[in-house]
């Protein structure tokens, strides 16, 4: 989190919607009221990335804190919908614990499969080859609204029953993404200016959505307007409001 904490998350337990997970591969916010990182925050650079293999091992978090519900892998099964990875695996490479640690239930949402394995893959793969190339990436995706579409048709959750317990998922409406990116060895707030770039994009979480992810590129502006989230809190205010208005043309 070197730009910021989008939503000032905190270590304490009483703020179950907006509760901050700290993992050596990304931090996040956990919402315990739908059952989604509220946001997903990574640095991204050609260093975490490498030969290990996709671990596959979903599983719940056991860094949540106790009594709260744990989402299991098998609770997205028939929803039509996939566990969609915001730190995404492909970025975590460089050994077998890196990539494990994608796996963790609290790094997921339902995401329809068009959207996961198609469009939002293509930025994926877009961001690795930009830090193959020697950039430095800082990167935070997450869900926003309610109500998705997957393979099984429109949903606004996922009802999971487990014994005598039951709770919801909510299957999101969009899923969005915030890239910074700066020049190799640049890793300090301070180095950001107001030539930096930004990539940003809003996507719809369905099965029609187009498979050009440059399609869905918006300003950061906007998705801090659908998120009600604050970027680069870290960045000198006057150059975050410079990079936040633009939208990227790749």
């Amino acid at each position: 989190m070197a730009m910021g904490n989008p939503s000032a998350a905190t270590t304490d337990p009483r703020d179950e919607n907006n509760y901050l997970l700290r993992k050596t591969e990304y931090s996040l916010s956990y919402n315990n009221g739908t059952r989604l990182p509220n946001w997903v925050s990574w640095h991204l650079n050609a260093s975490w990335i490498g030969g290990a293999e996709r671990q596959n091992n979903f599983r719940p978090d056991p860094d949540l804190p106790k009594g709260w519900f744990k989402v299991f892998p098998a609770d997205y099964s028939k929803s039509g919908f996939d566990r969609g990875h915001m730190c995404n695996s492909g970025d975590r490479t460089r050994d077998e614990q890196s990539n494990s640690a994608t796996f963790l239930m609290t790094n997921m949402i339902p995401q329809a499969p068009q959207n996961n394995q198609q469009t939002w893959e293509q930025l994926e793969t877009y961001s690795r080859a930009l830090a193959h190339q020697g950039h430095e990436l800082y990167v935070v995706s997450g869900p926003a609204g309610q109500g998705g579409t997957g393979k099984n048709g429109s949903m606004d959750k996922i009802v999971v029953k487990r014994g005598n317990q039951e709770a919801e998922i909510v299957v999101p409406a969009f899923t969005w993404k915030v890239i910074l990116v700066l020049p190799q060895g640049m890793t300090s707030p301070k180095d950001v200016t107001a030539d930096s770039p930004t990539i940003a994009v809003i996507m719809p979480n369905t099965q029609d959505i187009e498979l050009d992810w440059k399609r869905y590129i918006v300003s950061v502006d906007a998705v801090e307007e659908l998120t009600h989230l604050d970027f680069f809190t870290e960045v000198d205010p006057d150059v975050a409001a410079e990079i936040e208005q633009r939208s990227y043309q790749p």
